[in-house]
């Protein structure tokens, strides 16, 4: 007999929680209604889709028809649908109870869309913890697919790679397949034939080999220059189908489930902590993240084997890399907790669904795609996330409160202070500045901005000019992977990489030389003299509504450091629709050396503004402008910024004039359309000359008035 082998195609679709409608509907047209219409034209191949929540409920609101569409590929065996995690999460970053939960829900939606529960569960970014048997086995699941770098890691060696494993945890057997590289680099970027006769070399004499490409659906289209090739004048993926069609005597396209049936699996194995390849580098710092590039680039060009062994970090890792990343995940971990101890019945429901949305895994990292450097879905994790505390908070009466508590786990204290229309998150140990400001009637995190740091891509931008043309497509007209693609949205971005020294919280205290000037503070070019910017705070006072923080730190002058004790009194008001936040910093000189210096306050808050949105705005001295523009006043004692589409503004009052600066934080980061400038909020300085003799002290206070125009929780909240 001929030698045989199986394909399995699993393509997986997804969209983020937070993404633009228009994006949903571009997407689908460019992709996930041409590989149905391709299915339904060559009915003899068969595959496996996935579709996370998200995108499930957009096409059973806005595309009806698909959904029956696929249910008929469906009823007729044709297609596979594949489980996961309902919202997309990350499995391995959530408590037990929610990794169950959301894999049950997919179960659950799947059953009554298709008339049957999905047996495979696919892995949002294929990142796999060993202990993860037991969570899937638990909600129902059979096999998932990790990346061939996973196997590799577990000694697994290529040629034997064409087949599905066992792996097990607590007693629970899972079965695994891995998505072969071969597969996943040439489908669709090379020629139909080349892949034929790729899986024509590795087929055997008793066709029990299986090849598994695992890979995004929009890759089919969505990437840039890819409708072209895949569904335009090229036409790859019906020449693909027919191709396959034209060889079905030797190759058989199938299922996991239907493959599971009849085979056995090919071995037991027992995979270590991993993602794919590019997700490891990622993870790891900039500097360290060149590296391994370089040297994996040249063990692989080599054929040298140790290339097998080297792996980056761990996808947890993204909560060292990013301070604004481990404070959305501990959020995350703090509102599972209140809402799992809510009592039974539609508002524990209707938390555990904003819970679940705030769990989708598109903002808890950073690589190829924005990921948490996409403002507007970053608010929107966060948005889901306020929700769901809120409504457990109100359960539990405990909308007003104030703590002490190691909130993002790194072994000191923070405090946080509650009130019905706010959560205020201050870090004693940098600063005692506010890293999270909620505002809960309108579900929006005010102080969820990016800091501006060094990203490993920063250097291609140094390296290139800014005149370089994007590499579309090879020498024979293929379509370039998205991993080798160089494109910029704008020329000169690489002028515009600047980093901050510390974490962008607000209500910070800044010792500045006279010299400084709004371009150099917003360029971080700005010379700080003090340490009371991200030095440790100790708590003089805390009670409801009221925190006291005081630091004995030191300015540098020409005749050397000087002693400052800095108090910083933060007190919340207001009611939910109008709270009111006071910052009230003092500075007393106790040295013996006079100080020159310019005393700023500086908040930075993020209200959408990019891309000049109308909706939000500064307005100074009666005149707006948009948040993304800097500006300069002189003699403030009132301004106000705000977005009218989100319904908040913020009012800024000082007790005394001050000079204001602001600009906008803007970020240089990577996506699949190229390298672009990200809007991520915007800073606000106030500042007053500062000539302190000694023994003297110096205070200012500046109000921020909130006002908010609904309250979603009333609609929201169950009756």
């Amino acid at each position: 007999m001929a030698p045989r082998i199986a394909l399995a195609l699993a393509i997986h679709n997804h969209q983020p929680v937070g993404n633009f409608g228009w994006v949903f509907a571009e997407v689908y047209e460019q992709a996930y209604e041409p590989m149905v219409a391709a299915l339904e034209r060559h009915p003899h191949v068969r595959l496996s889709l996935h579709y996370s929540g998200p995108l499930l409920e957009w096409l059973r609101a806005e595309r009806p028809a698909f959904i029956d569409r696929l249910a008929d590929l469906v009823a007729r065996g044709q297609v596979e649908i594949m489980g996961g995690g309902y919202y997309e999460p990350v499995l391995a970053s959530l408590p037990e109870r929610d990794r169950i939960g959301q894999a049950r829900r997919m179960a659950d939606e799947l059953e009554t869309l298709f008339g049957r529960r999905p047996a495979g569960a696919w892995l949002a970014e294929r990142v796999w913890e060993p202990d993860l048997p037991t969570s899937l086995v638990a909600a129902g699941y059979d096999w998932t697919i990790l990346d061939d770098a996973h196997f590799r890691a577990a000694a697994i060696g290529e040629d034997d790679l064409w087949g599905p494993y066992t792996t097990d945890d607590q007693g629970q057997r899972l079965r695994v397949f891995g998505t072969e590289q071969g597969l996943r680099y040439r489908i669709p970027f090379r020629d139909e034939d080349e892949v034929i006769d790729y899986l024509r070399q590795h087929a055997s004499e008793d066709g029990e080999r299986i090849g598994m490409m695992g890979d995004d659906g929009e890759k089919f289209g969505a990437w840039p220059t890819t409708w072209e090739h895949c569904w335009g004048a090229r036409g790859w993926v019906d020449r693909f189908f027919e191709a396959l069609e034209a060889n079905a005597d030797w190759l058989t396209t199938t299922t996991p489930t239907a493959w599971l049936a009849a085979h056995p699996p090919i071995g037991r194995v027992y995979v270590p902590t991993g993602s794919y390849a590019e997700m490891g580098q990622w993870a790891l710092p900039p500097d360290e993240s060149r590296e391994f590039a370089a040297v994996l680039h040249d063990a692989q060009a080599e054929g040298r084997p140790e290339a097998r062994w080297l792996r980056g970090a761990s996808w947890r890792n993204f909560q060292v890399r990013y301070r604004e990343i481990n404070d959305l995940h501990k959020q995350m971990l703090r509102t599972s907790d209140k809402v799992a101890a809510m009592p039974e019945g539609p508002a524990r429901a209707l938390a555990t669904d904003h819970l679940y949305q705030g769990q989708s895994n598109d903002c808890y990292w950073h690589g190829l795609f924005g990921g948490i450097y996409i403002g507007h879905m970053r608010l929107a994790t966060y948005e889901h996330l306020i929700a769901a505390e809120d409504l457990a908070d109100a359960a539990a009466a405990d909308l007003h409160a104030f703590e002490t508590r190691d909130l993002d786990l790194d072994g000191l204290d923070d405090v946080r202070l509650a009130t019905p229309g706010q959560v205020v998150s201050i870090d004693l140990a940098e600063g005692a500045g506010i890293g999270g400001w909620d505002i809960r009637p309108v579900r929006h995190a005010l102080c969820a901005v990016m800091r501006r740091r060094p990203e490993a891509y920063h250097q291609t931008l140094r390296d290139r000019d800014a005149a370089t043309i994007e590499a579309a497509s090879d020498a024979s007209g293929r379509p370039a992977s998205i991993h080798e693609r160089l494109a910029m949205k704008e020329a000169g971005l690489a002028s515009r990489l600047h980093y901050d020294a510390y974490e962008r919280r607000s209500g910070l205290v800044r010792f500045l030389t006279p010299a400084a000037n709004a371009d150099t503070w917003a360029s971080a070019e700005a010379v700080e003299l003090g340490d009371a910017v991200d030095g440790v705070f100790e708590i003089a006072e805390l009670g409801l509504d009221r925190l006291v923080a005081t630091r004995l730190g030191s300015v540098t002058t020409p005749a050397g450091p000087a002693t400052v004790a800095v108090t910083k009194e933060i007190v919340l008001g207001g009611d939910r629709r109008g709270p009111t936040l006071a910052l009230t910093v003092t500075i007393a000189n106790r040295s013996a050396i006079g100080i020159e210096a310019m005393l700023g306050l500086e908040w930075t808050l993020m209200l959408l503004g990019g891309g000049a949105n109308p909706a939000a705005w500064w307005e100074v001295d009666g005149k707006r402008g948009p948040h993304d523009a800097p500006g300069a006043a002189i003699r403030v004692t009132r301004l106000a910024q705000g977005n009218d589409t989100v319904g908040i503004t913020v009012i800024t009052d000082v007790a005394g004039p001050a000079t204001a600066w602001w600009a906008p934080v803007d970020t240089v980061s990577n996506s699949e359309g190229g390298f672009e400038r990200v809007y991520q909020g915007a800073g606000l300085l106030l500042s007053w000359p500062l000539s302190l003799t000694p023994g003297n002290t110096w205070t200012a206070t500046v109000t921020q008035t909130v006002a908010t125009d609904s309250d979603r929780a009333e609609t929201a909240n169950p009756s």
